[in-house]
């Protein structure tokens, strides 16, 4: 089986675009050509990999295959390409980010140091949600990610602790729970509750702490951008919970933000996949990140 690297890149992005127009823009090629590469690969493997639709394109079970090796050969070249350049001390390479995207503002000042101390490298980053960013690491399609803890695939993935907010509860002014001290799980359960994205690592805890308290939340929102969420409260459509740094940038907003008892934090770290080597650029984030003078 003699497959290039380029070809494996063209049928992931096909797998990730679920349609070939979309991917052939992706590769900078024609659909025509890119059809050739996917026939080539088929013909090479002997096995129908796609479905192919009007619309969309569908994986057969030989294609889930194919997607799960090509994705961990794509994530083991990569590996091997940084550790060729980690010879010339890291003066080149790229480091494939993830970054769960309520995190975003906080890391500026530790990507603008690690840029200035090694210019060379190019950061890639995606934006995912916790869950996205460990899924994404196990499949070898990411080198290192900013998360908040706990991590679901605890025994799969290592972690280093940066920092911890706390999180506050987020009201409309006049609502009722403003003339209180601090807020319990029980003055949630009453109210609309707007929540992040299921793949979001704080929706997954503030589902597992009202479990735990025997609160069933009313979930009448979901959304992936905290700004949203904050005007849909604004709005008087509900409450919400917020982590510290995001309710110090809505100041402006006709919001009351109150504690929560018992206190509840947001604990950010990175988190890598365990059983694999840090590659030089992920390692050397890594190292910058635990500085005192790099805390987020």
């Amino acid at each position: 089986m003699n497959i290039p690297i380029k070809s494996l890149r063209c049928f992931l992005t096909i797998v990730e675009a679920e349609n070939f127009t979309r991917a052939a823009q992706k590769c900078f090629m024609t659909q025509p050509t890119l059809s050739k590469i996917i026939q080539r690969i088929e013909d090479n493997v002997g096995e129908q990999l796609l479905i192919r639709n009007n619309q969309s394109v569908e994986l057969t079970q030989a294609g889930r295959i194919f997607a799960q090796s090509a994705q961990e050969i794509l994530g083991h070249w990569h590996r091997l390409q940084e550790d060729m350049s980690n010879l010339r001390g890291l003066k080149s390479g790229e480091l494939r980010l993830g970054v769960c995207p309520m995190m975003s503002s906080l890391i500026i000042g530790l990507l603008t140091q690690f840029r200035q101390k090694y210019p060379g490298i190019s950061v890639q980053m995606y934006e995912y949600g916790g869950f996205g960013c460990e899924k994404a690491l196990i499949n070898n399609s990411l080198d290192i990610a900013f998360t908040a803890l706990p991590t679901t695939h605890k025994h799969e993935l290592a972690n280093q602790p940066l920092t911890k907010y706390p999180l506050l509860a987020c009201l409309p002014e006049g609502h009722p729970l403003t003339h209180k001290t601090h807020i319990t799980w029980q003055d949630f359960e009453a109210y609309p509750f707007m929540l992040y994205n299921e793949d979001f690592s704080l929706a997954k805890l503030i589902n597992r702490l009202s479990r735990k308290a025997g609160v069933q939340l009313n979930i009448a929102f979901r959304s992936g951008q905290w700004d949203f969420l904050a005007a849909m409260v604004e709005a008087n459509m509900g409450v919400a919970i917020l982590p510290e740094p995001i309710c110090q940038r809505l100041t402006t907003s006709k919001l009351v933000f109150k504690p929560i008892q018992p206190a509840m934090t947001w604990d950010l770290a990175l988190i890598w996949r365990q059983n694999l080597p840090l590659t030089p650029p992920a390692q050397a984030l890594l190292t910058l990140s635990s500085s005192d003078s790099n805390r987020l």
